[in-house]
């Protein structure tokens, strides 16, 4: 009797460890903080297109923060089994630090991993007291701008290269661009670390009369805050930002969930992917869903990064290593 009992003890605990191991593990997607919204309406649908496929249940546990910031936490041990960034520098640091991803990770899916794109707009109290309408508008005396660290945040980075490219495009040369950007980030009163963060000392702490941020963010805050507490001003040049993401290689092999992760990530390009992407003011790659939601996205006269500065290795160590230039703008030297 005892080793039936002794037996059956046995069985039922060796079923259980079945059962554990069958049990999917989650998911982390670590991502940067205007994309709260987006996630909360695309890792639903995802979870629905995974369990009708393959008849199982997938958990998506996402972590939010400044893009960089949230880099630097994957580098130092955060376990993301994918990444999802505003900018290639962000990832290419994880090819860079540790070999998480490898350096051709940007090949891997379409139009260079990025599944969407986002223009960089202002956000102005309502009725532009200030008159804010282009680039110009940020240096004047008495102007506060708000916008996120360009070395902590890719919105403060494309902000930044923006700006630099205005300068560009309207025949001024480096010197000229330096000097514009200093004059424009002594109107910062605060440099948050991330694009979230900085939205909350516009919209919440009252601080500024610009928000720089990327379009997606103006209608989040729309969702929060309400449509009559701000406008949305589209300056002459936007630097064209296009998230890109990626699996980060070294933890799905380790964790074994390298299929789920593929997928998660495949699926944004995706029709419902790319309709979440749009409702959620993303530019979706898929130009059918961008034409059916022409009328959230003004045409825009967007400025190619690389075209304009390199590729994304060049600008990380010019523009925004430590000593690089905006550190020299910053400072004033």
């Amino acid at each position: 009797m005892k080793n039936l009992f002794s037996a059956s003890v046995l069985a039922a605990s060796l079923a259980f460890m079945g059962v554990a191991h069958a049990a999917p593990k989650p998911l982390l997607n670590v991502s940067y903080d205007v994309m709260r919204d987006f996630y909360k309406d695309y890792n639903p649908a995802f979870q629905k297109h995974w369990e009708a496929e393959h008849d199982a249940k997938q958990t998506v546990q996402m972590s939010f923060g400044g893009s960089s910031k949230q880099a630097r936490s994957v580098i130092d041990g955060l376990p993301a089994d994918v990444i999802t960034m505003n900018m290639a520098t962000d990832i290419n640091a994880l090819a860079d630090n540790g070999k998480l991803v490898p350096e051709n990770w940007v090949t891997r899916l379409p139009n260079n991993s990025a599944p969407f794109t986002s223009a960089t707009v202002f956000i102005v109290r309502k009725g532009n007291p200030k008159a804010l309408k282009d680039w110009p508008d940020l240096v004047k005396d008495g102007v506060q701008v708000i916008v996120p660290n360009p070395k902590t945040s890719g919105n403060g980075r494309y902000t930044f290269l923006s700006a630099w490219g205005y300068v560009l495009k309207n025949g001024g040369d480096e010197t000229k661009a330096k000097a514009f950007l200093g004059k424009m980030f002594k109107n910062v009163p605060v440099l948050d670390t991330g694009g979230r963060a900085a939205t909350t000392t516009f919209m919440t702490n009252q601080i500024g009369d610009v928000l720089v941020t990327f379009e997606n963010e103006a209608e989040m805050i729309a969702r929060e805050f309400g449509r009559d507490q701000f406008e949305v001003v589209y300056p002459s040049v936007s630097a064209e930002a296009e998230p890109p993401v990626t699996v980060v290689d070294k933890v799905v092999d380790k964790k074994g969930t390298r299929e789920v992760a593929e997928a998660y990530l495949k699926y944004l390009w995706s029709p419902e992917g790319q309709e979440i992407a749009a409702k959620n003011y993303l530019r979706p790659r898929d130009p059918q869903i961008l034409a059916k939601y022409s009328d959230r996205f003004p045409k825009v006269d967007f400025l190619s990064v690389e075209k304009t500065f390199g590729d994304w290795r060049q600008v990380q160590k010019i523009y925004f290593d430590d000593g690089g230039v905006f550190d020299q703008v910053y400072s004033g030297q």
